[in-house]
């Protein structure tokens, strides 16, 4: 077989090569526009057995293959248009944010480029790119110099780079223990990392992949405006000293997913060096408050931690998946680096060769750092700012308008960043209904396009907003609102059943 017949499937700089990837970038975007012209709410409906056989029945192939306009046409109902949009203004459901159109367009040049971002020679000018991009990061959040650190894929990683480094670096000061050599010591059974009741479940997801157990965890109280509570903190270290238990590790979050709440991050500063404890901050949607003119004090503190995550697929507008772990001492990586002759040997080192694989958990890894690049370079930061504070003045807006509501119950009095949480109780119904109220009016919303989320709060099943999309205005709350409204009206009075 002539290897030019391979040419329409690669992009190269064979004139077929560069013709099948203008063709094939031409008729998606006919495709996708013509798609987008027609949405007119963020899910269009269906049960999840429909959808499931709908792709099925497209989970075929030929040996020869198919046209590309042919598999799109294919594809339109049972994949595009089965989605949910998240760009449009009335999805407001989770921390599932609209990108941007220039990480959009950054997706096209990672994957045409398909840089590997381990070594140096995979990767010559996007290794100094996404430095570049640490560098700025780091003084934007007011980090000293040794500080460092890397993109990663999100939270989930970099919450657990986190609390890996905090649990090798407290057992090399504590017992000259390399836990990357020689495994866990003795005593690590009485290890102890300690977050606020409303932190993000993947402390105690990481705290189960160290070989700690999720019994190392240890729950602060929060108070009524879902922060951890800096008495109750105080109480428990001393608590935890006294059953001879080793806290090593203090979390506090910048931003539930919830609630939107900060910890009080000066304060936790403040304790984690008075008991000698690693100080990580989960600003993984927080984080993005750092280009507000109105709301950055919320976040001041933020530079006192050993180790911050950021997620740039939330508040920053990314397409996922984009992050970044940073780290106040560069060489708390030692903790995680490991040498291959074939990648990134010691030589490179001495050689002043940057290998990022030096501070990833990852080897292969995508050029994501061009994305939060691109979109900061063309948006600017005082855009990007106004975008922010936009969807932090709705969220107030929105709660006010819930609290002076008949049979709203407003659990989010004062949002700290963007996300309302409420919860309709009709005085008709007795309590033990509401639960059953509020879960059948966000699935059934959720079929008619209005993609609100659900969460419990005590055990009571709520209704939550997450407002990340600057283009949602007061009409489309007041619009949803009604939606609801009518909702519950239907639901009281149509004999559902709520339980």
């Amino acid at each position: 077989m002539n290897r030019t017949e391979f040419d329409p499937y690669f992009l190269h700089q064979g004139e077929k090569g560069l013709h099948a990837y203008k063709a094939g970038m031409t008729l998606l975007t006919e495709e996708l526009t013509a798609l987008y012209k027609k949405i007119d709410r963020p899910f269009r409906g269906g049960t999840p057995a429909d959808l499931c056989r709908q792709v099925e029945d497209i989970l075929s192939f030929t040996q020869d293959g198919q046209a590309f306009k042919e598999v799109l046409s294919e594809i339109m109902g049972p994949v595009l248009q089965n989605s949910l949009h998240v760009s449009h203004e009335r999805s407001m459901a989770h921390l599932h944010c609209p990108p941007l159109l220039q990480g959009i367009m950054a997706e096209n040049i990672i994957a045409v480029l398909n840089q590997s971002m381990d070594s140096w020679d995979q990767s010559p000018s996007a290794t100094y790119l996404e430095e570049g991009m640490v560098e700025w990061l780091k003084r934007l959040i007011g980090y000293p110099e040794g500080s460092d650190g890397v993109f990663t894929s999100g939270g989930t990683q970099s919450n657990y780079m986190g609390l890996l480094l905090a649990r090798d670096s407290y057992c090399f000061k504590m017992w000259k223990h390399d836990v990357k050599k020689d495994g866990l010591p003795e005593g690590a059974h009485r290890l102890r990392i300690l977050c606020s009741e409303d932190a993000h479940f993947t402390v105690k997801k990481s705290a189960s992949q160290l070989g700690l157990g999720e019994k190392a965890v240890v729950t602060v109280p929060s108070d009524r405006e879902q922060r951890m509570s800096m008495t109750d903190l105080q109480r428990i270290l001393k608590e935890l000293k006294g059953e001879g238990l080793l806290p090593f590790a203090l979390v506090a979050t910048c931003g539930t997913t919830d609630f939107g709440s900060i910890d009080a991050l000066q304060a936790s500063a403040t304790i984690a060096k008075e008991h000698g404890l690693w100080l990580h901050v989960d600003a993984a949607f927080g984080g993005a408050l750092l280009l507000s003119d109105r709301h950055r004090t919320k976040v001041d503190g933020l530079q006192y931690a050993d180790s911050i995550t950021i997620d740039f697929h939330k508040l920053w507008y990314q397409p996922i998946s984009c992050g970044a772990f940073m780290v106040k001492a560069r060489e708390s990586f030692r903790f995680i680096a490991h040498h291959a002759a074939y990648l990134n040997p010691l030589e490179d080192e001495h050689e002043g060769i940057e290998n990022l694989v030096n501070k990833s958990l990852q080897t292969t890894r995508r050029f994501d750092a061009l994305k939060i690049y691109l979109s900061l370079k063309v948006i600017g930061l005082k855009r990007f700012g106004e975008m922010i504070d936009h969807t932090l003045e709705l969220a107030a807006y929105t709660a006010e308008l819930i609290r002076n509501m008949n049979e709203f119950e407003l659990k989010t009095p004062h949002p700290e960043i963007n996300t309302v949480v409420f919860r309709v109780r009709p005085l008709s119904l007795k309590e033990e209904e509401l639960n059953g109220l509020n879960r059948l009016i966000q699935q059934q919303l959720f079929q008619e396009g209005g993609v609100i989320a659900k969460t419990s709060v005590k055990g009571e099943t709520c209704l939550k907003l997450t407002l990340l999309n600057p283009r949602t205005s007061k009409d489309d709350i007041h619009r949803l609102l009604s939606d609801i409204e009518q909702k519950v009206r239907q639901f009281t009075n149509g004999g559902k059943t709520l339980v």
